[in-house]
């Protein structure tokens, strides 16, 4: 059976003018019709003159352009306009004179360039035909002819209408499409500084100690071992990060869940950061990317305890209720600094609009007996 879906597209994929000139061969036959005979648009209201070898040139002349009414719509109205007129002057009135109107609007909606001298132009050459009407005979008053002006002045203005209709939309699509990819750019940005800046700094931290550990051959080597752990870490979670970046990917591949923060407590852990984790409560099923972002606080909390307040004792609680996950994450600053890799402010950043996002709260003070203490309020119950 012949599907009609792919009939379609390949119809859209024919160029323009084999699309258009259906239409035009549509009308011209109608025009041929002996009870469409004189139905066409009149101007001047003379008597319609039988059909004869003219008529015909005139019956080609106004629906045979129509099939470059897209592509050259200035030569369509120019070679539509001729006919139209010719129509009128020898009275032949065919119903292909209906083209006049669809060549107007085509042109408004269509023509790029010249547009207000093509309206001049045209204009202008519609006093002449009034004028040799009149001197044929024809009993159309001058209101007539203005009205007939107006009606054809409107069928332009529809194509400009429907010109600056499709010029608003193609604006808005552009708008939303660059507004996309920023989200995207910045959202891919997002994981990728988490990802790269909590396992670089680890595996630093790491490296940093066991200078210290020569002299301990079994520790060196269980920090070795650590710093290979992380970096084995780092490159899986880059390749999820990678998969993102297909066009086939799923929403969800690579996106961490709240369920895997007892691994990321425990490379802090082997880092040398001491930490306390406590959770209340169990992750709803429907918690979707409040999961994502309650990871992501922690991770990068829990980064910055490893580049500020190295060896400085750090509390992280984590409780999950019906409608949010709350979070709390606090380090009392008694670290050596001395270690300490800087940082550019963008991960407090990138947390505060993912928290936004999902419509919490969230907050980064310094404590009052120094170190800082992170809080995030994320609701939860909403699908990814």
């Amino acid at each position: 059976m012949i599907d009609p879906r792919r009939v379609t597209d390949l119809w859209r994929r024919c160029d323009v003018v084999v699309r258009d000139l259906p239409f035009g061969l549509l009308l011209a036959v109608a025009s041929l019709l002996p009870a469409l005979h004189g139905k066409g648009t009149q101007v001047g209201d003379l008597p319609t003159r039988p059909f004869d070898a003219l008529a015909f040139v005139v019956i080609a002349l106004e629906c045979l352009p129509l099939a470059v009414r897209r592509r050259w719509p200035a030569g369509c109205l120019a070679l539509v306009s001729l006919g139209f007129a010719l129509d009128q002057i020898f009275s032949y009135h065919v119903f292909a004179s209906n083209a006049m109107p669809i060549a107007l609007i085509s042109a408004g909606a269509h023509l790029e360039r010249h547009r207000r001298v093509t309206v001049v132009l045209l204009s202008m050459a519609y006093v002449p035909l009034a004028l040799a009407l009149g001197r044929l005979g024809a009993t159309e008053r001058v209101e007539g002819y203005v009205v007939f002006y107006l009606a054809l002045a409107l069928a332009w203005g529809i194509g400009a209408w429907l010109r600056s209709t499709r010029a608003a939309e193609a604006e808005r699509r552009r708008h939303v499409a660059e507004a996309t990819r920023a989200a995207e750019r910045t959202r891919i940005a997002r994981e990728l500084h988490d990802v790269v800046t909590h396992h670089v700094t680890a595996m630093v931290v790491q490296a940093e100690a066991a200078r210290y550990l020569t002299a301990a051959p079994d520790r060196l080597d269980a920090t070795l071992s650590a710093i290979t752990d992380t970096g084995r870490r780092a490159i899986t979670d880059l390749r999820h990060m990678l998969d993102l970046l297909k066009a086939d990917h799923d929403t969800d591949v690579g996106l961490p869940s709240a369920g895997e923060l007892h691994t990321l407590v425990e490379q802090t852990r082997r880092a040398g950061q001491p930490v306390e984790f406590a959770e209340e409560g169990m992750p709803a099923e429907s918690a979707g990317s409040a999961e994502s972002v309650t990871y992501r606080v922690v991770q990068e909390t829990l980064t910055n305890a490893l580049k500020y307040a190295h060896g400085s004792r750090t509390v992280v609680r984590v409780r999950y209720g019906e409608k949010e996950i709350s979070v709390a994450v606090s380090t009392d600053g008694s670290g050596s600094r001395a270690g300490s890799l800087g940082g550019s402010g963008r991960g407090l950043v990138g947390l505060r609009e993912r928290v936004d996002a999902l419509g919490g709260e969230f907050s980064a003070d310094r404590q009052a007996g120094g170190g800082f203490v992170v809080r995030a309020r994320i609701p939860a119950g909403r699908p990814s």
